[in-house]
């Protein structure tokens, strides 16, 4: 790989492949096939059914895997770290050129120095500084700062009757949020976006991954030399001591975690509820059960399908199937959610499923996800509330890859709005080290010590002034005019 911190991987042990006649052994199913993005139910139902718990995958052409379709399966891998590891440098297929550097699985997969790639007392080292930082952030500005985004890009189309809710509203959002969280200036937007991206697209992924190190890198080097009020600063100061390589693919966790899985938790909800008569026939009586549309999509379609990766430290029998030492066993939180086995389980105010995983490496920023995701969704359904899909919900595309549930597009239409508060009047939005010192400033927690960020249990938000503007903003592709107040 072409990155500024190639993932590393260890020497191969003579004769490391699989034995015959265990997952790791074929090919498997492609979950890189347009079949598994229009189709991911089938996909799950057909491999239980051809091999129980656990099933043959490929990631990506020769990225081979093992994915654990059952929830209790899928449980035993999470919670069993001495058993499981989650250090990539085990990976023997990397390691012995059955998966080649260029793969678009190894910017996923492969090892990074973070918190989701160690075991053990580096973990605990590593985790603490993430939980303590991220524990910093107000949810109260933080609620702000989402509804203030919203309005925005709402702004940008509520005049023209129609909009691509993915590509104008839930992929920009998550970015802009989380460069005021990470204190990146504006001008790095574009540079994000396009490495995160192609990562998880698998699009020229090696190329995406330098863009990405890259940027962060500079990020890096600027909070370096001006500290701010930031999770960025905060990491930083942590007495972790967190070195600049540890930052730069800390900050890759962070952001990977915060942009692509956000955008893909708020547009499936959208499409959820614009398109299931449940959720649907409540909106036109004036109700919106975004909590409860939340529930069903981290139950059925989570943002991230599969991942949670694991090794093996040594070969293991797992309902009733050997997994062979070094040979990558990829949690599927989808599957699991879904299993048969828990036919029955209600999903409203549920939050049994694992779509934020489990066991030492569960997500340390559910709070913050789902306080983003349910503002996002409110603010737009009570600024255009008769929204509807220009498509039939079936006709809607799922963008191809492994590891995400992704819309590819999600087009709506509805009543042309007007403006009733003009945008010149909005604060611009700014950068958190433009004004306060590294120690916390107004706008976040300014104790040194961390804070507790429980989201407020209501998450509706009233209804603001309609759009007028007559020119089409630019999309997600250029972020520093907003930023800016143009």
């Amino acid at each position: 790989m072409n990155s500024p911190v190639p993932p590393s991987a260890p020497v191969p042990p003579s004769g490391a492949v699989p034995p015959p006649g265990c997952p790791a052994h074929s090919g498997g199913f492609p979950l890189y096939s347009e079949e598994f993005a229009t189709d991911p139910a089938g996909v799950y139902a057909r491999l239980r059914a051809e091999h129980g718990q656990l099933a043959p995958v490929e990631l990506y052409p020769g990225a081979t895997a093992t994915l654990a379709l059952s929830y209790q399966a899928c449980l035993d891998v999470l919670r069993t770290p001495e058993t499981f590891s989650k250090d990539p440098r085990r990976w023997k297929g990397l390691a012995d050129g059955r998966v080649t550097p260029d793969s678009p699985a190894v910017p996923m997969m492969a090892y990074r120095p973070n918190a989701l790639f160690a075991d053990g007392d580096t973990h605990q080292r590593l985790r603490g500084a993430v939980n303590d930082s991220l524990a910093r952030i107000d949810p109260n500005a933080l609620r702000s700062y989402v509804e203030r985004s919203a309005d925005r890009l709402i702004d940008a189309f509520a005049g023209h009757g129609a909009a691509d809710l993915v590509a104008d509203y839930a992929r920009p959002l998550p970015l802009l949020v989380f460069n005021e969280l990470f204190g990146s200036p504006a001008e790095f937007g574009d540079r994000l976006v396009r490495g995160m991206s192609g990562i998880f697209d698998g699009v020229d992924a090696e190329a995406a991954n330098a863009e990405l190190s890259t940027t962060l890198f500079e990020l890096v080097a600027l909070k370096r030399a001006t500290p701010g009020a930031d999770v960025t600063s905060w990491l930083m100061a942590h007495p972790a001591a967190l070195n600049d390589e540890e930052m730069l693919h800390h900050l890759v966790l962070l952001m990977g975690a915060g942009t692509e899985p956000q955008l893909n938790l708020i547009s499936n909800t959208l499409r959820l509820l614009l398109s299931d008569d449940r959720f649907a026939g409540d909106l036109a009586g004036g109700s919106l059960p975004v909590e409860d549309a939340l529930d069903e999509v981290l139950w059925t379609d989570p943002p991230m399908a599969n991942y949670a990766v694991h090794f093996p430290v040594r070969d293991v029998e797992l309902a009733g199937h050997l997994l062979p030492e070094g040979e990558p066993v990829v949690v599927s939180f989808a599957a699991a959610n879904t299993d048969p086995a828990l036919a029955g389980t209600p999903r409203t105010g549920n939050r049994a499923h694992l779509a934020w995983s489990a066991g030492p490496h569960a997500c340390p920023a559910q709070g913050h996800a789902r306080l983003i995701a349910s503002v996002a969704v409110e603010r737009l359904l009570d600024r255009l509330p008769d929204l509807e899909l220009d498509v039939k919900p079936d006709e809607l595309r799922w963008r191809p890859g492994p590891f995400h549930r992704a819309l590819a597009a999600l087009p709506v239409h509805f009543p042309p709005a007007t403006v009733t508060t003009s945008l010149a009047a909005l604060p611009p939005a700014r950068t958190p080290s433009e004004t306060d010192d590294a120690s916390g400033g107004r706008s976040w927690n300014s104790t040194a010590a961390p804070s507790g960020s429980t989201s407020p249990a209501p998450t509706s938000t009233p209804k603001t002034g309609r759009s007028t503007r007559t020119a089409r903003w630019p999309r997600w592709s250029s972020l520093v005019g907003w930023w800016r107040g143009r």
